[in-house]
């Protein structure tokens, strides 16, 4: 009965290309990081220093440059938004007329922190995004894409009513 002793053991496992230590600590590395939350991962790549501006112009520098008006982003607000918490918006890009599209970006002029929201978008996928901002008062709402390292846009004007009566 040949017995091998726990060096020998190891000695021929880590000789096979990992030990048992070696696995069990990448076991528990990439099991932590598997069970971290979202919000610790957003983190990781959310543009700090653009949903940090105050300033419209601010955070179109933090995002990387002024983007360029582009007919391949439709950008869809009401004209006129009874209820600013909440204001309806809609975004799609033409993959034809604007290929490459890596992330999409909602601003609101007038807003304290003009970045609204940013969206991460996988490699051939279609843009299509709809979601609801808030929006301070009347003000231009800005959609600016990102495709190959350069910056596009549209923008349009919601009146926000007070109330009911008009902006």
């Amino acid at each position: 009965k040949n017995k091998k002793g726990v060096t020998e053991t190891m000695t021929t496992i880590h000789a096979k290309g990992i030990s048992r230590r070696g696995w069990l600590r990448w076991t528990v590395i990439l099991g932590a990081a598997a069970a971290l939350p979202g919000r610790v991962w957003a983190a990781v790549v959310r543009p700090v220093a653009a949903f940090g501006a105050t300033a419209l112009d601010d955070a179109l520098v933090a995002l990387g440059d002024t983007p360029q008006v582009h007919e391949g982003i439709r950008f869809t607000t009401p004209d006129i938004a009874e209820n600013g918490a909440v204001v309806p918006i809609r975004v799609e890009v033409d993959s034809q007329a604007l290929p490459n599209v890596s992330k999409v970006s909602v601003l609101v002029e007038m807003n304290p922190n003009p970045l609204a929201a940013s969206f991460d978008i996988p490699p051939g996928t279609e843009v299509y995004i709809e979601t609801r901002v808030k929006v301070a008062q009347t003000c231009t709402l800005y959609a600016v894409a990102e495709a190959d390292g350069q910056l596009y846009m549209q923008s349009r004007e919601t009146k926000v009513t007070l109330g009911g009566c008009g902006g």
